[in-house]
């Protein structure tokens, strides 16, 4: 098995790293203590493709595989994780299911525009009661002549209030659990969309989230993603190959905090604990990355994927965690003042492990397909 990059991916990464060190680190820290939309970071993306990474070019975007986004999110997230979890959501789950699922004409209608940034994509599944229990949710689309009314709230929904593109589920049908649900596709501007609070979060302070607000809102049946029913396999689909974007946040946390702890050490000095620390630190780093870009490949060729994603996001955001916590403790008093990098690595990192699935999920996914395998 060859375990080196392609040139073509080798290339690619670093081109965004260029860019993600020239024109998103630099306002990484502001954009933290500021709690702002890092504007120019996300322009920087858009300039750049990193828009429409997964879109093919005859609608405009980069049509390069999983590993290459994974690479482009590690990068990103290494420079600013606020950064990248935008642009990690905005290709994945904002924009893959009308990829995956879409008719050609709703391709030709939203991925152009969504490959050059023109529009930003959110996902909006979770609801105040069914966050893990997605098949529970409540949001309801009713039939109404040529199209379907939604009423209902969203909740922890990233890129709120900057998408201009939602992928919304509710049910449409009498089923009260998965075969009820469809998906939509609903522009921000749409009538009775609104954006509800936005959230304070711990970490991830330039990523908007917050609640999605449905007030009677009008969606021609043209907008329904999939057929009706389809909507609970649209968003699991989603998400599998979203846990790879996932892990490559994790992976850039985690780089970071090594490459800075790395420094501090050579710079003052260091004894055989923090030797040991940084070394095991390293080791886990380099096992998180091999599993991630396993199941990007995965992804990439059309194989089966979902136990080696859920697999990948829940080791390498463990790891992040792991990796962001130890780093802060070499680094000492420096590091637990506020607005250290140390510091921000640990709350940003934290929230990989509850999002898009949080670990505990990932685990019931993971015994499953073993089980089912056998």
């Amino acid at each position: 098995m060859d375990l080196e990059l392609a040139p073509e991916h080798a290339g690619f990464r670093a081109a965004v790293r260029e860019i993600a060190q020239s024109a998103v680190q630099p306002w990484a820290a502001e954009v933290d203590r500021e709690h702002r939309f890092p504007h120019e970071a996300v322009q920087a993306a858009t300039q750049s493709g990193l828009m429409g990474v997964l879109i093919p070019q005859e609608y405009g975007g980069a049509g390069l595989d999983a590993l290459a986004f994974a690479l482009c999110i590690e990068e990103l997230a290494t420079a600013c994780a606020s950064t990248a979890v935008i642009v990690d959501v905005h290709n994945s789950v904002g924009t893959e299911p009308i990829l995956l699922f879409g008719d050609e004409q709703q391709k030709r209608t939203w991925l152009p525009r969504l490959a050059t940034g023109e529009l930003l994509g959110a996902f909006a599944l979770s609801e105040p009661s069914s966050g893990s229990d997605a098949a529970s949710l409540k949001t309801t689309a009713r039939r109404d002549g040529g199209g379907y009314v939604l009423n209902g709230t969203k909740v922890f929904i990233t890129n709120i209030g900057r998408a201009g593109l939602y992928v919304v589920f509710a049910r449409s049908g009498s089923d009260e659990r998965a075969a009820g649900i469809s998906a939509f596709i609903i522009p921000a501007e749409t009538r009775g969309v609104r954006a509800g609070q936005v959230f304070h979060k711990m970490g991830l302070h330039g990523s908007p989230t917050g609640e999605l607000v449905l007030e009677d809102v009008r969606v021609p049946a043209a907008n329904r993603l999939g057929a009706e029913g389809e909507g609970f396999t649209v968003a699991m689909r989603a998400l599998d190959s979203g846990r790879i974007g996932i892990s490559g946040q994790a992976l850039g946390i985690a780089r970071a905090a090594v490459e800075e702890v790395s420094a501090m050490m050579r710079e003052r000095g260091h004894g055989q604990g923090d030797d040991f620390t940084l070394a095991e630190a390293a080791a886990r780093l380099e096992s998180a990355r091999l599993l991630a870009y396993h199941a990007a490949w995965l992804c990439g060729r059309g194989k089966p994927f979902t136990r080696e994603a859920s697999m990948s996001k829940l080791h390498c955001t463990d790891t992040a965690m792991q990796i962001a916590i130890d780093a802060l403790q070499i680094a000492g008093e420096d590091g637990a003042i506020s607005g250290s990098s140390f510091e921000r690595h640990v709350r940003d990192a934290k929230a990989l492990q509850i999002y898009e699935g949080s670990n505990q999920v990932q685990r019931v996914v993971i015994a499953r397909e073993l089980l089912k395998a056998g």
